[in-house]
């Protein structure tokens, strides 16, 4: 057979092509596009219409879907998955489009599949199976009547031509009536229609995140539509802006993506508080205004996450400062996966989180901007007030209390870093047990977040005038922190207790009030700096304490 109908190299594959004497003359997302097409080239001659199947393997629940059916169930595989499939992506969720019954037909095949069901949309008729594998995560099988009379129609309804793509799960073909397959190829972003944004305002974000998804292009007219379109984002709920918005952070190059949500006009319809950090100026050793700072910040969050990775092959690295990273926290691999693996919301990666938190970390600069005599600019409390500023902001995306809570931690903690590396360069002083043990006391978990937003907040803030001495300096710290964290634990941040409070008041004679717990976290800090090793100079400590005439103060300094 010729080379052009190869099933797993042709340009065709998932299209109808004409063949005049075995080679292909025409293409076309249906059997009368193909006609159609080859009738301007060889009008004299009658083609022979084929279909080139589609050289993607679908994934064995499609199967188990299959078997499922009801006997001469029409059903289409549509949207996402099918563009992930051609794309030799493995695809996260299925949407599946059917004539009629979409809710009566999720049932039955979450009833066949010993999955959860979920009636999504009573309106459009549609309904959600929710497969939860063995790791626990959960993959959703999307089942909706059509959005209009036929197939046709509800592609046609769709975002963009790259999702209006379907799939026959019964005769293999593809039905692709927006020639969403040519873009694909041409990796190119396209609105299926004018209104399509207005349509659904969030397709707007959507775009964004699958040209940084896929290094797609955004055609020039959608863009246009993308401006026209973003004053009304505020048609959307707070909890879908959230998802898109989340989705980007999680994504590749979330920097490029915030820099054209901010560019297209869209930032001050969903996030507008970070506008204002857009041409605020700093001083040494910042190179760059607070907006750029913050793009750069995750763009780097990026970078230094990804060396530390499980299977990073830090030796094809060319830059020095990610071969210095590798070469000093290399170690720590397999702890910073478990860490970005843990969930505070099943359906948001802690890892995105941090984005989030790098993205508001400087929020606050603008209102707490201040000259001194000499000209330098700072920015008091900064961190503090803007862990308030991106709470609110979490709480009108209705994050969970659990993710509001790491958020302000890492932004109101995230200058500590700083304050260390400092000393270690301009006092060779490195930080003390007590200060590795605070630091992990007021951070918690989030103190990891910390320490790897700190590498890359360092290397934001002074870009290409980083010298090696200030990143090994910053690593020393790091290394520290996280050496204490991971391997002595019991000995500097979490200390065993050595009595309660139950006890301390026995022991000691006093009533319960907040002086028990000064008491017990005065123990437990002097255990982290090795003045404490047992019960008994526990409780010489407290009695010693109680005399002094600081305390509780004493006990209470940060």
């Amino acid at each position: 057979m010729n080379d052009d109908s190869s099933q797993h190299h042709s340009p065709y594959a998932g299209r109808w092509v004409a063949r005049v004497h075995g080679k292909v003359v025409a293409q076309g997302g249906t059997p009368d596009e193909a006609l159609r097409a080859s009738q301007h080239s060889r009008h004299k001659e009658r083609p022979e219409i084929v279909f080139m199947p589609a050289s993607f393997n679908l994934p064995p629940l499609v199967e188990k879907i299959i078997d499922a059916l009801p006997a001469g169930q029409e059903i289409y595989l549509v949207g996402g998955a099918v563009r992930d499939l051609l794309t030799s992506r493995i695809p996260p969720d299925l949407d599946f489009a059917v004539p009629s019954n979409g809710i009566s037909l999720a049932r039955k095949i979450a009833n066949a599949l010993h999955a959860d069901f979920v009636p999504l949309d009573a309106e459009r008729d549609t309904g959600r199976v929710v497969v939860t594998q063995e790791d626990g995560s959960r993959i959703f099988l999307d089942f909706a009547t059509y959005r209009g009379a036929n197939l046709e129609e509800d592609l046609r309804a769709r975002d963009f031509t790259i999702n209006a793509i379907a799939y026959n799960l019964h005769d293999e073909t593809i039905i692709d009536p927006l020639e969403g397959g040519n873009d694909l190829r041409q990796k190119i972003i396209r609105a299926c229609s004018p209104t399509s944004l207005s349509d659904d305002p969030v397709r707007i974000l959507r775009a964004i995140r699958q040209a940084a998804a896929f290094g797609f292009k955004i055609e020039k007219n959608t863009r246009e539509l993308l401006k026209q379109s973003a004053g009304q984002l505020g048609r959307v709920s707070p909890e879908r802006l959230r998802d898109e918005i989340f989705k980007i952070l999680k994504g590749p190059k979330p920097d490029a993506s915030m820099r054209a949500l901010e560019m297209l006009g869209v930032l001050q319809h969903i996030m507008p508080e970070l506008t204002a950090m857009k041409g605020m100026e700093q001083s040494e050793p910042h190179v760059y205004d607070v907006w750029t700072h913050t793009l750069a910040a995750l763009d780097y969050l990026d970078q230094v996450i990804s060396a530390l990775r499980v299977g990073y092959e830090a030796e094809k690295t060319n830059d020095m400062f990610t071969g210095l990273l590798t070469l000093r926290l290399g170690r720590y691999r397999e702890q910073i996966a478990d860490h970005f693996a843990m969930q505070l919301n099943v359906d948001r990666s802690l890892r995105s989180l941090l984005f989030f938190a790098a993205l508001y970390h400087d929020v606050s600069k603008p209102e707490t901007k201040t000259i001194e005599e000499s000209g330098r600019i700072r920015f008091f409390d900064h961190d503090v007030k803007g862990a308030d500023v991106a709470a609110a902001r979490a709480r009108s995306f209705n994050l969970s209390n659990d993710e509001i809570e790491r958020l302000q931690v890492v932004i109101k903690n995230h200058m500590r870093i700083h304050f260390f590396a400092d000393r270690v360069i301009k006092e060779s002083k490195t930080p003390s047990r007590r200060a590795i043990y605070r630091f992990f006391r007021d951070s918690g978990e989030g103190g990891v977040d910390l320490v790897l937003f700190g590498l890359a907040d360092l290397r934001a803030t002074r870009a290409h005038s980083l010298t090696i001495e200030t990143w090994n300096a910053y690593l020393d710290v790091a290394r520290i922190l996280l050496e204490n964290y991971w391997e002595r634990p019991q000995e500097i941040i979490a200390p065993p207790r050595l009595l309660d409070g139950n006890e301390l008041m026995k022991e000691l004679d006093i009533q319960p009030g907040p002086v028990v717990g000064q008491l017990l976290e005065a123990i437990r800090e002097n255990q982290a700096t090795g003045k404490i090793e047992n019960r008994e100079q526990a409780l010489a400590f407290a009695r010693d304490e109680l005399q002094n005439p600081k305390f509780p103060s004493s006990a209470q300094n940060p």
